[in-house]
């Protein structure tokens, strides 16, 4: 995958990509968060570079380095920061982050760039280091900037064939089939399903309280069961999300305006 990633080319041959002005730069940005007893600390961030090199495969893009941190884990949707090892940025430090690197990227004469997350918990800080980086830039800057959830570009169809019992939602799907499948297909050798935690989904109820009550979170910080994950539902997921973004992709980046996609 080195081909396409921006911090194995010379500059020299960097800049000779950018010339095409369809060129795409993916900028990956994930979590260091608990991800239960099964996963790695950094399955937010791989999951989310693996997704861009996929799309950035399938369109001749660019992927950058991968912002390795995100904003705070919250309860109900990454368990929450009581785990030792979830480390987490302010929201002001992602958006400043994302501003400097989006900025950055529009200096070189990039100008099509895709904010790709893979944490829940990042997205109005991403768009907020959008707006800023636009502002810096100015009215006459030529950067455009999609941002996405790779998870939502999930069709119904292959959620229904994942979760033939039924979808319990992305946010109760931390740590769950959908990352522990996707896991087992992109990095099958961090994946311990021997240590796949056998609880029921969390229940939390319809509002938040500071402190963080963290006995509504189950102790293994899994908020719906891992069991069924298989490498096969991940590749099934992983080409499902990569063909769609990628068509997302043509179409804002890539396709002359008033063609269509």
């Amino acid at each position: 995958m080195s081909h396409v990633q921006m911090d194995h080319l010379s500059w020299i041959a960097y800049e000779e990509r950018l010339r095409d002005p369809h060129a795409v730069v993916f900028l990956p940005v994930g979590a260091l968060e608990q991800h239960g007893p099964h996963l790695p600390l950094g399955t937010d961030a791989l999951l989310a570079a693996a997704v861009a090199h996929s799309v950035a495969e399938q369109v001749g893009g660019i992927v950058a380095p991968t912002i390795n941190y995100g904003y705070k884990s919250q309860p109900k949707c990454g368990g929450g920061q009581h785990f030792p090892g979830t480390t987490s940025l302010d929201g002001s430090t992602l958006s400043a982050i994302t501003c400097d690197l989006l900025a950055e990227l529009g200096r070189h004469g990039v100008r099509n760039v895709v904010v790709m997350s893979g944490h829940y918990e990042n997205q109005w800080f991403l768009i907020e280091g959008i707006d800023l980086a636009r502002r810096r830039l100015g009215p006459a800057s030529t950067l455009n900037i999609m941002r996405l959830e790779y998870w939502d570009f999930l069709t119904e169809a292959t959620l229904a064939g994942v979760f033939p019992d039924g979808f319990p939602g992305f946010a109760l799907e931390h740590a769950a089939v959908m990352e522990t499948s996707m896991m087992l297909h992109y990095f099958p050798q961090l994946v311990q399903l021997d240590k796949l935690p056998d609880e029921p989904p969390a229940d939390f109820p319809p509002y938040d309280m500071y402190p963080t009550h963290t006995h509504w979170v189950p102790g293994s910080g899994v908020l719906s069961s891992a069991r069924g994950a298989t490498a096969g539902k991940g590749k099934l997921m992983a080409d499902d999300v990569a063909t769609r973004i990628a068509a997302a992709v043509r179409a804002e980046f890539m396709t002359p305006a008033g063609e269509g996609a």
